[in-house]
């Protein structure tokens, strides 16, 4: 017995998900209305048209998103993005760099490491864009060295945006470990026992696409 648990946010018209990057413009490309004239009596289909930029939603990012020659989405291992055994680390500290003291004495070797900072409870408000929760680069360095699979996190980016270096970003994406940005519902998984899900679409050229990422729990 398994329990599916959404870790996603919805993908709809005019939401902005990074400040300075546009929204979304979701519209139809063939109406319902439209398309009858092409089916039989009572026949219609929806044919919608996104336009939008990668990092929207809840996204994976790959490493070609940081690196010109790093693998993009195509290239990326199935076994990095589906299946991936579970852990969540609840940051529960004062300030907002997590640190690697943060992971000390979780085995994150081989897993979805999920780090649970409840700033997904700010999405879609201007509240979400400033003063985020974000790792260290010593905590990258540790994720990294203790062979972390794949890194999520619910804030509104994995680094400190005011640091142009972006170390969390070079470091893990760097070791060919892909990074999910803009997690929410983390609180309803438990510590471990569970698998990760957040495969995006294969596409060539590419380094940051929107997942539906969910969480299969044993019941």
């Amino acid at each position: 017995m398994s329990e599916l648990i959404d870790l996603s946010h919805v993908i709809e018209h005019g939401l902005v998900t990074y400040k300075g990057l546009p929204a979304p413009l979701i519209c139809d490309f063939l109406s319902r209305e439209a398309s009858r004239a092409s089916y039989a009596e009572g026949v219609s289909f929806q044919i919608g048209r996104i336009d939008m930029v990668a990092n929207t939603g809840t996204y994976v990012d790959s490493p070609f998103h940081r690196y010109e020659n790093g693998k993009d989405l195509s290239e990326l291992p199935l076994d990095s993005l589906a299946a991936v055994p579970g852990v969540v680390v609840r940051f529960e500290g004062n300030g907002r760099a997590i640190d690697a003291s943060a992971f000390r004495g979780v085995d994150v070797r081989g897993k979805a490491v999920l780090i649970e900072t409840r700033w997904s409870r700010f999405w879609n408000t201007e509240r979400y864009f400033e003063g985020h929760t974000y790792l260290t680069q010593a905590a990258a360095e540790y994720l990294k060295n203790e062979g972390a699979r794949i890194v999520g996190i619910d804030s509104y980016n994995i680094d400190d945006t005011a640091d142009g270096r972006r170390p969390a970003h070079s470091i893990l994406l760097g070791a060919e470990i892909p990074i999910v940005e803009h997690m929410c519902n983390l609180e309803s998984l438990p510590g471990t026992g569970f698998r990760f899900h957040a495969a995006p679409a294969k596409v060539k050229a590419f380094g940051t696409f929107p997942v539906r990422a969910f969480a299969e729990v044993t019941t």
